[in-house]
């Protein structure tokens, strides 16, 4: 358990933890597979696509766009395909359409009358602008991979959100989906995490790569987590 009343700050992941990005891959991914006569499991896409992009990510700093483009030129190349100009335009933009899960809003509105709230994201400023009007949050601090010219689970990202909260360490507590981006370099860090399990009782890590990690504490959802921090 976590001591919340000894925490001033809360930081998130977005894409997982607070938009469905699995849902938003799928939409766009899927028509593309399914058009082509290519039959594959929805888990089985995710995972091919979570290996391209991770593997991206790892290289020299691209904007996420471009991560977007070269991780579904991948994937189509794995699986017989290739993309036309026009996919991959559309599949560069779609994280502005990926949806929120349903419960997001109103926790983050819920929480930030108790912290304060912060993103350190693996997107592009643009495209991070529209995920937060979908969420309708306001954040004291917003770090972008494009600011930070890395990407999780870099600690580089961690660093620069550090540089910029003018809250001590030890009184923020990350909260995040993916194990890989996330809890890893967090706890590296000694910051105190949240997993919000979205995948609980699905085989596999979906779009992000399989990783080892012991978060502090662990919920379904955003709405058990505002549950148990603000009461």
């Amino acid at each position: 358990m976590i001591d919340f009343s000894a925490v001033d700050a809360l930081t998130f992941d977005c894409y997982g933890t607070l938009i469905d990005w699995e849902t938003g891959l799928l939409r766009t991914l899927g028509p593309m597979v399914a058009t082509r006569g290519i039959q594959v499991a929805d888990d089985r896409l995710l995972e091919t696509y979570a290996r391209h992009e991770s593997s991206l990510e790892a290289g020299p700093y691209v904007g996420y766009k471009d991560v977007l483009v070269g991780s579904l030129r991948g994937l189509g190349a794995e699986l017989g395909f290739e993309p036309t100009e026009g996919e991959e335009a559309a599949f560069a933009r779609s994280p502005a359409d990926w949806p929120p899960f349903s419960d997001s809003a109103d926790a983050l509105a819920r929480l930030r009358e108790r912290f304060r709230l912060g993103v350190i994201t693996n997107c592009d400023d643009d495209l991070f602008e529209e995920s937060r009007r979908r969420l309708g949050a306001d954040f004291a601090w917003i770090i972008t991979a494009q600011q930070a010219r890395s990407y999780k689970p870099d600690a580089h990202n961690f660093e620069v959100a550090f540089a910029r909260i003018t809250v001590p360490r030890q009184r923020i507590v990350h909260v995040a989906q993916s194990l890989y981006h996330d809890h890893v370099p967090a706890k590296h860090l000694g910051m105190t995490t949240v997993w919000v399990d979205r995948r609980r009782g699905r085989d596999g890590f979906g779009a992000t790569p399989p990783a080892e990690a012991k978060p502090d504490l662990v919920v379904r959802d955003m709405r058990e987590l505002a549950q148990m921090a603000a009461g």
